[in-house]
């Protein structure tokens, strides 16, 4: 019996927030995703940003200061067509670099060219830029 596929791709990835104003800056003002809803006041508010081609990064108040484990979510990939300027903006926006950009293969049946860089955000979460071909 074949289980039919309900996911139709990722709708959005939520976030706790330490300093809740800083994040949202961050990823409206240095990284350019769009406002789409927010709700609730204090520690209870939360943002969702439209990130492009439905997809969505949701940022709750109220986390906790502090490197964040990175046991559950390894990290935040952006789908980019230029990776070295969405690492400066980033960088311009107070990300810190983890891994500058670099070209590379991805080993699999047929190599898959990308190319990457990776920083951390304001609460310290990963991010990845991820530039390729086969999408």
């Amino acid at each position: 019996m074949t289980a039919h596929n309900y996911c139709k791709g990722f709708h959005h990835v939520a976030l706790k927030a330490h300093d809740f104003d800083a994040s949202v800056r961050f990823y409206t003002e240095g990284l350019g995703l769009k406002p789409a809803l927010t709700w609730g006041t204090g520690d209870s508010r939360a943002i969702m940003l439209d990130a492009g081609k439905g997809n969505y990064l949701e940022i709750f108040a109220g986390g906790t200061a502090g490197r964040k484990s990175d046991e559950v979510l390894l990290h935040l990939a952006f789908h980019t067509d230029d990776c070295d300027a969405a690492l400066y903006q980033a960088t311009a926006a107070g990300a810190t670099v983890t891994m500058g950009p670099e070209s590379l293969d991805i080993p699999s049946a047929s190599p898959t060219p990308v190319r990457i860089a990776f920083c951390t955000g304001p609460d310290g979460e990963v991010i990845e830029f991820f530039q390729d071909s086969f999408v």
